[in-house]
């Protein structure tokens, strides 16, 4: 299955936008999950992307996101902690049920597995949670920097260096955390809960996974990762990882309806299928034979941005049109044209300027670049060749659209249903 990664923001919980990436399968997805990173790293560390593409192979989207102040994320990473983790996290999973759908799946990496299971009462929509080499207690960070301990409690921050990477650690996080407890939120989980651990885990021990099964009730799976090392930085034990979750979230994920039991066929020859997705207000699939594409709206006009819009679908009509007659055109006359690029607008005119009449026109905007070793006269000559592609002359032609109901399968023509 193809997997489209897009970049996407929304606002965090502290006001600063959120860097994040949404890995989804090209159809509608079935379900939505939510990726926690572990401390100090980010969204796009090897072991999330690759299990966010593993999912979205199964055909699960997956949401991995930057927490404030760091990665690509506004903010100071400073003045953060672990509850406005867990506060950016309840962000995160607000942005997805308003732009697409619910989580159903959170998933976390190290301190983010703690960040998952705190939030995750906060999260009525999501069904299961996973966890990844995750600690007990969220004061296990604690050892990340002792021997700074001194100083940031004498002078309320301290920078420290950790994977290789300067962060300021400040008394906020360290107070933050002394308060936490994750036995409560673990008790009262009421959702499935699948923990990884690696039992050679040198920065958060086995014990901590222990700890975390014991406390939480069934339904909840432990899997060994043998060897692995905390970040899964081996490929082989972040497909592991990854293959595995996509199958045990299997049996947890609620899978939408479709009354379209063709949605996944082809389209007959000749014909374009475009259908909604049911993921944001304006997403459409969009089928033709054996392609697939997306159909969207820009953010500003309440769509997600997640495919051309309708009119970008035209102009990309005329422009590949346009580029396809010029290359035909020069290979039939045996023309040196290295390269055809062709930029196009869109803009509703008043009709006056266009000669068309009172009202407003639309005015389509072509300008072709042309590489080559070619003249003056060739190149004047193949502008005039690009007036004459089929889809430049079907739009400035008598064009009539006719538009028809069409009938389902368990219904004729003429018949209605009750």
């Amino acid at each position: 299955m193809t997997v489209l990664s897009e970049r996407v923001s929304f606002p965090g919980s502290q006001g600063h936008e959120l860097a994040a990436r949404l890995d989804r399968p090209e159809a509608r997805p079935r379900a939505y999950a939510l990726f926690a990173h572990c401390f100090t790293c980010t969204k796009d560390l090897y072991a999330a992307q690759r299990i966010a593409a593993a999912l979205a192979e199964q055909g699960v989207a997956v949401l991995r996101f930057d927490f404030t102040g760091l990665g690509h994320s506004e903010g100071e990473f400073a003045n953060t902690d672990f509850t406005s983790n867990v506060d950016d996290l309840v962000q995160a999973a607000d942005f997805l049920a308003r732009a697409y759908d619910a989580p159903q799946l959170l998933i976390g990496h190290s301190l983010g597995g703690g960040a998952v299971i705190a939030a995750a009462r906060r999260i009525p929509a999501a069904r299961a949670v996973a966890t990844i080499g995750a600690p007990a207690d969220p004061e296990h960070i604690r050892h990340l920097f002792a021997d700074k301990l001194d100083q940031i409690e004498a002078q309320g921050t301290a920078e420290v260096a950790l994977a290789d990477r300067r962060f300021t650690i400040s008394r906020r996080l360290l107070e933050d955390i002394a308060g936490q407890t994750l036995h409560d939120d673990l008790a009262h989980l009421k959702k499935a809960l699948l923990v990884f651990h690696a039992p050679r885990d040198e920065v958060v021990g086995i014990d901590n996974a222990s700890t975390i099964f014991t406390a939480a009730r069934h339904p909840k799976s432990f899997i060994s990762l043998d060897d692995a090392d905390h970040l899964l930085r081996r490929k082989a034990d972040a497909v592991y990882v990854a293959r595995t979750l996509a199958a045990w979230a299997e049996r947890y994920l609620e899978t939408p309806e479709t009354d379209d039991a063709s949605a996944a066929t082809p389209s007959a020859e000749g014909e374009v299928v475009v259908q909604e997705t049911g993921a944001g207000l304006f997403q459409n699939a969009v089928r033709s034979g054996h392609h697939r594409l997306l159909a969207d709206e820009p953010r500003e006009a309440g769509g997600t941005d997640t495919g051309p819009s309708p009119y970008d679908f035209l102009l990309t009509a005329l422009g590949a049109c346009t580029s396809m007659t010029l290359r035909m055109y020069a290979s039939h006359k045996n023309l040196s044209l290295a390269r055809v690029t062709v930029r196009l607008r869109h803009q509703k005119i008043h009709a006056e300027d266009s000669g068309s009449g009172s009202g407003k026109a639309d005015l389509l905007t072509r300008r072709i670049r042309l590489e080559g070793d070619l003249t003056a006269a060739q190149r004047q000559r193949l502008l005039e060749i690009a007036d004459k592609c089929p889809v430049h002359r079907t739009l400035e032609g008598d064009i009539r659209v006719r538009s028809e109901l069409d009938t389902p399968d368990s219904l004729t023509p003429g018949q209605g249903s009750s």
